[in-house]
């Protein structure tokens, strides 16, 4: 019992945990410096300031970055509100990453 016990904590332990939606696209982007810790500590900025709605749509930024300037300067106010909430996630990972 005790063998199948240990087995099964340290699988639980050995199992890596899934990158969220700006990690994967920051460490699929040919950006210099996209370590997996940096792209792992901005995904928890992203975490703590964004719905996971938002960071889907933030991870087109990582596709085409012209989207971001198109969302930024659009005139509709859910766009406007977006672009707060990202604005706030960007400060959150300057400040939380370095």
């Amino acid at each position: 019992m005790k063998t199948i016990l240990t087995a099964a904590v340290l699988a639980v332990c050995a199992t890596p945990v899934a990158a969220g939606p700006i990690e994967r696209a920051c460490l699929g982007s040919d950006r210099p410096g996209a370590t997996r810790g940096l792209c792992a500590c901005i995904q928890q900025a992203a975490d703590l300031t964004l719905s996971q709605g938002d960071q889907r749509r933030a991870v087109r930024f990582f596709v085409e970055p012209h989207e971001a300037q198109v969302v930024r300067q659009s005139d509709r106010a859910s766009d406007a509100e977006f672009w707060q909430r990202y604005k706030r996630f960007g400060k959150t990972a300057e400040a939380y990453c370095g």
